[in-house]
């Protein structure tokens, strides 16, 4: 069975997931604005702590880009609830613990698959992907290659 990849220029697939609080996050809401989903392995790790304090550091130069995001990990709401308050997060984690979104976006594992993969994803006000930044031992990288995109695009228009 092959997993589903999204590609550059593709409409981004309506999901609900649950965010931190057990809200769900219908994904249609979002159209009219840039929306970052970065994809990260688990709650926690020194990783994940970098890529997170990152995406909360540049939050006001994003949202002042007319960026949504939204961190995405198999983990549960409870510890999403966690790690956004452990680390101060001004954004919302959606709990993708079945990981039907990581496949449906066809985000890779790593480490001979036993590692959920580090990906970011980018799209357009309409919905549409703009651009997808892999680097698993990059962290901090994901931050800085969506603000670029997205000012870069914005650039054009």
């Amino acid at each position: 069975m092959t997993e589903n990849k999204l590609q550059i220029g593709d409409q981004l697939p309506h999901f609900i997931l649950n965010d931190e609080n057990h809200t769900p996050i219908n994904i249609a809401s979002l159209k009219g604005k840039y929306l970052i989903l970065y994809f990260y392995p688990k709650d926690n790790t020194p990783g994940c702590i970098k890529e997170a304090h990152s995406f909360r550091d540049s939050f006001d130069d994003l949202v002042e880009a007319g960026a949504v995001v939204y961190g995405v990990s198999s983990d549960k709401p409870t510890s999403h609830a966690e790690f956004k308050a452990k680390c101060h997060l001004p954004f919302s984690l959606l709990s993708d613990t079945g990981g039907e979104l990581r496949k449906l976006l066809g985000v890779p594992s790593t480490l001979f698959g036993l590692l959920p993969g580090r990906v970011t994803y980018i799209f357009n006000p309409e919905g549409q992907l703009i651009d997808v930044f892999k680097s698993q031992l990059s962290p901090e990288q994901h931050v800085r290659v969506a603000l670029r995109v997205i000012r870069k695009v914005k650039d054009v228009y």
